[in-house]
């Protein structure tokens, strides 16, 4: 039996999780003739293919639907970082920055090793961060080490933080203005090599679990007896059955469920390229003038791409599918970063961007007129909130991408409640999710490193793809490492539908609109490849 801190690898091809359109016609179908389940879940983002892995891995009956695809909305959108909660310490919201810290420690060691790594993290100490400042940061990152000890995340895992002279930090981050520059705090937190990728692994594993994991099915209407809903992809109505209701929407919660009041915040990213930043080693955390715990985080992708974020602005009225990015937030952040770097980077430079929605709990106090008092979003807490409503829906809000699987958790224990259904405790601890493996075993792996980091025990699998065909063995795009046969993988085995599935989800070669239009006629043969 292998220790809970190394998963054992996952099969290579496990025909019991791949997702595809056949499967999900034949199971759409049997939803349709009256097949009831235990639970039905709404929504297929991070938190609810977790519910659904939750729930199956109890041996509970599991449909779970998505009015679009997996990750479509903010789980596809994030810093791509699993935090350990060091916010969360500064704010005084110690609960939440242990869970923070113990879900991280999970997915790092337990569950998903082949997904989240350690990355290291500057925070330069420029002339515009004070000493006390400095003191304060330093203090933080000592506790959030202790948050990591408590954990039960190994040294191995993370690294100690530690100071640096300002030779090291530019060694490090050679892009940093070296005038003024006093030296920088070495911080490690955990790096997600994607977060729509996470929130596949986690729908395919539930689905090797039994899950139904239906993509484009919208939900038209929630009780606690099922669901109406409509196949986006054929236009038809039909019924699910269930005997309990998870409303894992998100930021579209509240138009499921009454009585479900969210104040959406709004966080935005920049995509540049690596050249422009030189030969990072680190992520860095660059402070926001005139505020004391506040960054804005510069994260390399190793794909040529740097990720530069994230905001925290209130989003009022209707919520858009996609979330448009304005101006202002791409000034306010390369004005940030132009308070620290040695080179100009202008509106030219950046060559995508994409914003996302935190779904967070609307908590303020109502005034006289029954309008939510005001504040901003960025002093809203992160913790997560499960209700059922009069009619036995279980609604899961709030929280952050790291907690999903906790969430998941307390959601099913509600669904459970609500649904008068028995089942054994949560496992999802300790499930390993598809191409999970131990450091070692990934290590020895016959396959490109970027795949391994991408695929983790499947990545052999991908590989032989592009080594039995040449053609599928290339680049779909110049300067652009995603290869043919990730895309005809993502049509296979990963529920990809449609030429978007394929760009902006199983892969991110749409953040830039010009690599997205070089790669769409790839991605339709991919298409074409698989159709059954």
């Amino acid at each position: 039996m292998s220790s809970p801190d190394r998963p054992a690898a996952t099969p290579a091809t496990p025909a019991a999780s791949s997702l595809n359109a056949a499967r999900r016609s034949r199971e759409l179908a049997e939803l349709a003739d009256g097949t009831e389940v235990d639970v039905l879940v709404v929504g297929l983002g991070a938190t609810g293919a977790g519910a659904a892995l939750d729930a199956a891995s109890r041996g509970l009956t599991v449909a779970a639907i998505d009015a679009h695809d997996l990750a479509f909305g903010t789980s596809r959108w994030s810093s791509k970082l699993i935090h350990g909660g060091l916010r969360y310490l500064a704010t005084g919201h110690l609960d939440v920055a242990h869970e923070s810290a113990v879900e991280r420690g999970i997915l790092m060691q337990r569950t998903a090793p082949h997904l989240v790594r350690a990355q290291p993290f500057v925070l330069p100490l420029t002339p515009l961060v004070s000493r006390g400042q400095a003191a304060l940061a330093w203090a933080g990152f000592r506790a959030g080490d202790v948050l990591r000890a408590c954990a039960r995340t190994s040294r191995t895992a993370l690294p100690a933080p530690r100071t640096l002279s300002a030779v090291e930090t530019r060694h490090m981050a050679p892009v940093l203005r070296p005038t003024g520059l006093r030296g920088g705090l070495l911080s490690w937190d955990g790096q997600l090599t994607d977060d729509a990728r996470l929130v596949t692994a986690v729908a395919r594993t539930a689905a090797a679990h039994g899950a139904r994991i239906l993509t484009r099915t919208r939900a038209l209407a929630l009780s606690s007896a099922g669901a109406r809903v409509r196949d986006e992809v054929t236009g038809d109505e039909l019924d699910i059955r269930a005997r309990t209701v998870i409303n894992a929407a998100g930021v579209w919660a509240g138009g499921l469920v009454d009585d479900i009041r969210l104040r959406p915040s709004r966080g935005t990213h920049l995509v540049l390229g690596s050249q422009d930043l030189g030969s990072l080693t680190a992520g860095m955390h660059i402070p926001i003038p005139g505020e004391s715990n506040r960054f804005v985080l510069v994260l390399p992708q190793g794909d040529g791409r740097v990720y530069v974020g994230l905001t925290d602005e209130p989003v009022e009225g209707e919520v858009p599918d996609v979330p448009e990015v304005p101006e202002t937030d791409i000034g306010f952040l390369l004005d940030v970063l132009g308070s620290a770097l040695d080179l100009p980077l202008g509106r030219q430079d950046v060559v995508g961007a994409f914003a996302g929605l935190r779904p967070l709990l609307d908590t303020r106090a109502a005034g006289p007129d029954g309008a939510a008092g005001q504040g901003r979003t960025a002093d809203i807490s992160r913790r997560h909130a499960v209700l059922t409503s009069p009619e036995g829906v279980v609604t899961v809000v709030g929280g952050k991408l790291t907690t999903y699987r906790r969430m998941a958790e307390d959601a099913v224990d509600a669904a459970l409640v609500s649904g008068r259904l028995t089942a054994g405790p949560c496992r999802t601890a300790a499930v390993p999710l598809i191409g999970a493996a131990s450091t070692g075993t990934l290590a020895r792996l016959d396959a490109p490193r970027r795949l391994v980091r991408r695929y983790g025990a499947e990545a052999p699998a991908v590989h032989a793809l592009g080594l039995a065909d040449p053609a599928l063995n290339r680049p779909v795009v110049e300067g652009h490492p995603v290869t043919g046969a990730e895309l005809v993988w993502a049509v296979r085995h990963e529920g990809a539908l449609d030429e978007s599935d394929v760009l902006d989800r199983r892969t991110r070669i749409g953040l830039v609109d010009e690599d997205r239009r070089a790669a769409h006629s790839a991605a339709r043969e991919a298409l074409g490849r698989c159709t059954v």
